[in-house]
């Protein structure tokens, strides 16, 4: 056997080997997919189906309640307003997410772009702060809050959100990899002040972490259910993760439609999937840039 055939032989095996792994990974991505959207795929089915139909068993094909249902928990006040409980959650999710980002990029900037004595230590400082779980401070911030007659308020659950030590640390690895400190002395040759500076120049060179971090703050306001359980008090109030709660209780309780319960579950989800969908496009740039250090 001459030595052409046997390197054809060889190319041939490879190329049979590599398909066959790439086929094999592709079907294990596609399993891992259809496994992470099922539950979400079930969420929707329950929430075309009624209170009986739920009742009589699972079924994968939708039903057609889906319009009665969201009429449903739209205008359903007994225990709370759907409604309302999207704009709490927003107004906080919202806010927290904006504060922490811009305010954890100033930090990590100014320490990123000034020498100054102590440096070192307020960096080591803050990521110190990251192992302090939130459940070691909360009787004396619940104290404190209410000592300052701020209960029943969004303030304690959007100012303190300006401290994040976790997103402080994301951002200033993002600004050492991917911000040259000579386009910051070229702006400051410019005459361009430290604000100017910061808001014209670093943040547009952010974008990518700036979106990212939005999208986790975001998310992470939305889900918060701790915080918010231990300061609001009234129903007016409420924020989903609280009312969904409330919704698990009355679940148990076999006394609601369930129909309407899966459709308020859906509804609580819908603002997430869309920030997702919406600054999606950011993450794994954002992510890549901000793992690797220049």
């Amino acid at each position: 056997m001459s030595s052409n055939s046997v390197s054809r032989e060889d190319n041939h095996s490879y190329r049979f080997s590599l398909n066959l792994s790439r086929a094999l990974a592709y079907i294990f991505l596609v399993f891992v997919t259809i496994l992470s959207l099922f539950s979400f795929y079930l969420l929707i089915i329950n929430a075309t189906r009624s209170n009986n139909e739920l009742q009589a068993g699972f079924t994968l094909l939708p039903s057609g309640n889906f319009a009665n249902n969201l009429v449903k928990a739209l205008t359903d006040t007994s225990l709370f307003s759907i409604p309302r409980g999207l704009l709490n959650s927003f107004i906080v999710a919202a806010s927290s997410a904006l504060l922490t980002t811009y305010f954890s990029a100033m930090t990590a900037y100014g320490i990123h772009v000034y020498d100054f004595k102590g440096k070192k230590f307020i960096f080591t400082f803050i990521l110190a702060i990251m192992m302090i779980p939130t459940q070691v401070s909360a009787a004396g911030f619940v104290q404190m809050v209410r000592g300052m007659n701020l209960n029943d308020t969004y303030w304690p659950l959007i100012i303190p959100a300006i401290a994040a030590p976790s997103v402080f640390f994301y951002m200033k690895q993002y600004i050492e990899s991917s911000m040259p400190l000579e386009v910051i002395e070229a702006a400051r040759v410019d005459g361009s002040n430290e604000f100017r500076t910061f808001n014209a120049i670093a943040i547009p060179m952010l974008k990518p972490a700036f979106a990212v971090q939005l999208i986790f703050a975001f998310v992470a306001s939305w889900n918060n259910f701790f915080t918010p359980a231990l300061i609001i008090d009234t129903s007016d109030n409420w924020t989903l993760p609280i009312m969904m709660s409330v919704l698990r209780s009355k679940l148990n309780s076999q006394n609601g439609d369930l129909g309407e319960v899966y459709m308020m579950i859906l509804l609580s989800i819908i603002p997430v999937v869309i920030v997702y969908l919406f600054l999606s496009k950011f993450i794994v740039k954002g992510v890549a840039l901000g793992a690797v250090k220049g």
